[in-house]
């Protein structure tokens, strides 16, 4: 840069360097957005520029800089009067000469400001070597040092939240485990649970305000046991030296936890999330950095298995799990290769005339030593490992290829991943897929989650569209799990949604309110023109209740186990594809087995029985008379105790019958009241 301005004070022509106009430009721009700045003196050492925030600071002293000598203008720091002044330094190569660099100065001016300047020069000629004065630089030294610490700053704290950052959490906790005495040492590893929802309905300025509300939250539960800091996304670390007690330690997780559960309002939105964490303790799970932040993090992956909003400590087994999951990675991939995957297909019935109108399609997985794999215990590893789109793409195709030969009106179902789901090359896939298994775009429906459309809603929503113009029909599944159901059929045109089996469940209950939920879910899909599937189905009543409240279509174990796919293109052809349901007729209560002497009242007429099994809804027993006649008929039954409860005959045989209560008992005490007689 001094370069720069001794082009520019000797002006030489434009052919043979910078230009003037250009070295000016230069000049201004380092003035303006840096530390440093410039001056010039003539040849009697007089000032004949100085950078306008220079020549500020004297003129709020009343001092006119220009003109002045330089060597009045500014003290040689820390120079104390004598002999050997340090301040005559400056003077001396102004007369000699001779250049110097990296004068620590202060301006000569009053006031008890701490100024620190730093300054360098050079004599300078004209084109005949004629000496013409000196031009030099300078340096603001305390802007240096701020925008040092500004850099540190960033270096090691978060700029969201103002926590520690990744790199300073690993430095503390170094430094932590390297001091004798600090056995003891607790590391919290924490995720906050339905994050992302909130990013990916509210916005990521709500995010950021949640992130914030949470870091503040932390700091006040964590307060002086430790050092909070944030990892990245929704990461956050807490490291506690010579906690020790582990008990302590487990009350300190429960506090986060219960803190972090607590509602948050962010511009006119009321937020809940949850928190997980996993927990290493130092010695005993790792004496370095690295290997108790990898057994925290195994804990973590505990506590979200676990159900989420709860903690877990780090213990060897856990360890056992992770190899465990990475052979099953490495299985998983020789499965690929080796055509250990299957299809089974779940039927999926019209509640209108108990026929079949498609199948969704399932994937199985038959593994050579463990036998077949339930895809609850292999999906999520697929995920870890990038699994999920390959299979994901291979049911697909194998799917289309088993479909083709179905009858026309039969419609196939086939989950999507979010893998799949934010493939770029999706519609191409799908589009070869059904063109070389010889398919009608119109009959395949993708199911897609709900997670897995708002990770990228407008992505996803680009994606849909041009699916949709292909013909390809999109299904919303697990409808009313998420918080944000709403949002995806708001900005989605879905053509299905699949009612999630939680409403499902219970929707017989006269006294629940599943079918209510259920009925205004089909109303909804009316009134947009949407069809609905209960998944799950697992009772003769559910379906029944099911059909009066408008449900489309149904799936579920109700049909019986899904079936290869030789078998269902078989029962499509049977029976003009008409499938019965199997299985119990209602839901019913857990049952104790017993054989315990009663009494019963019916029509004002006591007499002896015998139960054989009590729930809390009901009762089986024997050594009655009734006929068909009772049937319906209210009796009143001794559940033990002299504990009496009014109960509806349900069906009379052999000299059986079964009640069902008018109101639940608690079983637990009939059986106690009656062992102690």
């Amino acid at each position: 840069m001094k370069a720069t301005l001794r082009s520019w004070v000797q002006r030489p022509d434009d052919s043979t360097g910078l230009s003037a106009e250009r070295a000016v430009r230069l000049l201004r721009e380092a003035e303006d957005h840096g530390p440093n700045w410039f001056w010039q003196t003539d040849r009697n050492g007089r000032v004949a520029y100085l950078s306008d925030k220079i020549a500020n600071v004297f003129a709020a002293a009343d001092i006119d800089p220009v003109g002045a000598v330089l060597a009045d203008l500014l003290r040689i720091a820390g120079g104390e009067s004598g002999r050997d002044d340090p301040e005559r330094t400056l003077a001396f190569h102004l007369s000699a000469r001779t250049a110097f660099t990296d004068y620590a100065v202060t301006p000569a001016i009053p006031g008890d400001r701490d100024w620190s300047w730093s300054v360098s020069g050079s004599p300078f000629t004209d084109p005949f070597g004629r000496f013409e004065g000196f031009v030099g630089t300078g340096t603001d030294m305390a802007a240096v040092r701020e925008s040092d610490a500004e850099i540190t700053r960033l270096a090691l704290f978060d700029s969201l939240t103002g926590l520690a950052n990744r790199q300073r959490m690993h430095i503390s906790l170094e430094q932590t485990l390297a001091q004798p005495g600090y056995d003891g040492t607790a590391l919290f590893l924490l995720d906050l649970d339905r994050f992302k929802a909130v990013n990916d309905t509210l916005g990521h300025p709500v995010g950021d305000a949640l992130l914030k509300q949470v870091a503040e939250r932390l700091l006040r539960v964590v307060d002086d046991a430790g050092l909070v800091g944030r990892l990245g996304g929704d990461e956050f670390q807490v490291v506690l030296p010579r906690m020790g007690n582990r008990t302590q330690m487990a009350t300190l997780a429960q506090a986060i936890i219960a803190s972090l559960s607590q509602p948050y309002f962010l511009s006119g939105h009321t937020v809940s999330i949850g928190c997980s964490i996993g927990i290493a303790v130092s010695p005993d799970d790792g004496a370095t950095p690295d290997a108790l932040v990898s057994h925290a993090d195994l804990a973590l992956y505990a506590a979200k298995d676990a159900g989420r909003g709860v903690h877990r400590f780090f213990h060897d087994a856990l360890l056992d799990g992770a190899r465990s999951r990475q052979q099953m990675a490495d299985d998983l991939r020789v499965a690929l290769s080796r055509d250990q995957l299957r299809i089974v297909y779940q039927p999926v019935v019209a509640l209108a005339d108990g026929r079949i109108t498609g199948f969704e399609a399932l994937v199985r997985w038959d593994h050579p030593t463990r036998g077949t794999v339930p895809p609850q215990d292999f999906l999520g590893v697929a995920e870890e490992c990038k699994l999920t789109g390959q299979i994901g793409e291979w049911v697909l195709r194998t799917a289309c290829h088993d479909a083709a030969s179905w009858p026309e009106a039969t419609r196939l179902s086939v989950p999507l991943s979010g893998a799949q789901l934010a493939d770029p090359a999706l519609t191409a896939i799908l589009t070869n897929a059904v063109a070389r298994a010889g398919l009608p775009a119109e009959r395949l429906e993708l199911s897609i989650a709900e997670a897995s459309v708002l990770r990228d809603l407008p992505a996803a929503i680009a994606t849909f569209a041009a699916l949709q113009g292909i013909g390809i029909c999109l299904a919303l599944d697990d409808f009313g799990a998420g918080q944000a159901s709403m949002t995806c059929l708001r900005r989605v045109p879905f053509d299905r949604i699949k009612i999630d089996r939680s409403f499902v469940r219970g929707v017989s209950d006269p006294e629940g309110r599943n079918a209510a939920v259920v009925r205004s879910i089909v109303t909804l899909a009316e009134q947009l023109g949407i069809a609905t599937t209960a998944r799950g189905i697992e009772y003769h009543d559910e379906l029944a209740v099911l059909r009066d409240l408008g449900c489309t279509d149904v799936q579920g174990p109700v049909y019986g186990a899904p079936l290869d796919g030789a078998t269902a293109a078989a029962r499509l052809s049977a029976d003009g594809g008409a499938l019965s349901p199997q299985g119990p007729k209602a839901e019913r209560a857990a049952r104790t087995r017993m054989l315990r002497s009663t009494t019963i009242e019916l029509g004002g007429r006591s007499r002896p029985a015998r139960i054989r099994d009590l729930s809390t809804t009901g009762a089986l027993i024997d050594l009655v008379d009734f006929g068909e006649a009772a049937i319906g008929s209210v009796v009143r039954i001794d559940t033990g105790g002299g504990h009496w409860a009014a109960a509806t005959i349900r069906w009379a045989e052999d000299g059986r019958a079964g009640l069902h209560f008018d109101r639940p008992i608690v079983v637990e005490r009939r059986v106690t009241i009656r062992r102690k007689e």
